[in-house]
C-alpha cells in the first residue's frame, strides 16, 4: 500500500482493543488523536512509553487530545500487561490499546517495516486533527523510546498555527516567540492580529510574542 502522507484522511477501521471494540472515527469524535504503535507487549521500552502516556492524561485532555496505542498482540495479552505498566510506572492506563492481531490497522497505517522487523510494528506516531486529517507523523526504531514532551509540543504548534497566522521556530515551546507567516503582508491586518508588535529580523523573518498568551 502507499504510505500515508500529511493531509491524507486517517483511515477508519473497526478493531478490538483493551477496552473492547473500537470504531475509530466514531471513537475519535471531534477530538484530536495521537495514534502510536509499539512493537510488543511485555517489553521494557513500551512499558515506559505507555506509562508516560497515562501520566500525561491531564495534559492530553487539556489539549482535547485522545491517545490510542496499537500493537499486533491480542487484547487479552494487553489486559494482562496493563497491571505491570501501572505498577512499574506508578500510573493508571486509561486509554485504549488496539489489539491488531490480524494486522488490519498495521497495514492501513504502514506500521510494519519488513527491513526492521517482519513481525513487530515500528514506533510510529500519527497526529490526527478533528477533521480526521493526518497533520504530522514521527517514526522511531524499536530500540528508541519516544519523547512525549515532543508529542505535546507538536500538538501545541499545530493548534496554535491553525488558529493564528504564525509558524513556530526551531526548538519552540509553548509561550515562546513565534514567526509571522510570510504570506501575511497587509500592515493593518498584522497590527490587528499582533497588537504586541513584532521584530523584523529580515523581511521574511518577523518575530512576535505568542498571540494567545
Amino acid at each position: 500500500m502507499a504510505t500515508l502522507r500529511l493531509g491524507d484522511t486517517a483511515p477508519d477501521f473497526t478493531q478490538d482493543s483493551s477496552i473492547g471494540l473500537i470504531k475509530f472515527h466514531e471513537w475519535a469524535g471531534d477530538s484530536w488523536v495521537i495514534l502510536f504503535s509499539h512493537p510488543a507487549d511485555f517489553t521494557p521500552v513500551c512499558t515506559t512509553e505507555l506509562g508516560r502516556t497515562a501520566a500525561l492524561s491531564g495534559e492530553f485532555a487539556k489539549r482535547g487530545v485522545k491517545p490510542i496505542a496499537i500493537s499486533v498482540d491480542p487484547a487479552d495479552k494487553h489486559r494482562q500487561w496493563i497491571p505491570d505498566i501501572n505498577e512499574t510506572q506508578h500510573t493508571t492506563v486509561n486509554f485504549p490499546i488496539l489489539a491488531d492481531a490480524d494486522r488490519k490497522v498495521s497495514e492501513l497505517y504502514d506500521l510494519i517495516h519488513p527491513n526492521a522487523s517482519v513481525t513487530a510494528t515500528v514506533r510510529s506516531v500519527f497526529f490526527i486533527d478533528p477533521k480526521k486529517t493526518i497533520r504530522a507523523t514521527l517514526t522511531y526504531p524499536a530500540s528508541t523510546g519516544r519523547n512525549f514532551d515532543e508529542l505535546l509540543r507538536v500538538i501545541d504548534s499545530l493548534q496554535l498555527t491553525d488558529s493564528h497566522k504564525v509558524a513556530t521556530p526551531a526548538d519552540w515551546k509553548d509561550g515562546d516567540d513565534v514567526i509571522i507567516v510570510p504570506s501575511l503582508q497587509d500592515t493593518d491586518e498584522i497590527a490587528r492580529r499582533f497588537p504586541k508588535g513584532y521584530k523584523a529580523v529580515k523581511p521574511y523573518l518577523r518575530v512576535t510574542p505568542q498571540p494567545n498568551k
